[in-house]
C-alpha cells in the first residue's frame, strides 16, 4: 500500500515545484486573453448601435447600456 501522505520519511515537507509553462502556450493564452479583452471593451464602451459591427441594431447597446453608465462610458 502507498502512503500518501505529503511527508517524507525524513518528516520534512517536499519543496513544490513551481508551474512551467512552455513560451509558446504562454504568448497564446495572453493573446487569447487580450483579443477577449478588447471585444468586452468594444461591446461595453464602444458600440454605439448607429456605429455598430451589426449594422443599426440597437441590441447590443440596450443589453449593455446600464453596464455603460456604471463604468463611466457615455453614450447619449
Amino acid at each position: 500500500m502507498s502512503n500518501t501522505s505529503a511527508v517524507s520519511s525524513t518528516g520534512a515537507k517536499p519543496i513544490a515545484n513551481p508551474l512551467v509553462l512552455v513560451q509558446a502556450k504562454t504568448i497564446a493564452l495572453l493573446a487569447g486573453v487580450a483579443l477577449a479583452a478588447l471585444i468586452v471593451y468594444y461591446f461595453i464602451g464602444v458600440d454605439e448601435g448607429a456605429m455598430s459591427v451589426f449594422g443599426k441594431s440597437m441590441v447590443v447597446h440596450e443589453f449593455f447600456h446600464d453596464g455603460r453608465h456604471f463604468l463611466g462610458f457615455p453614450c447619449h
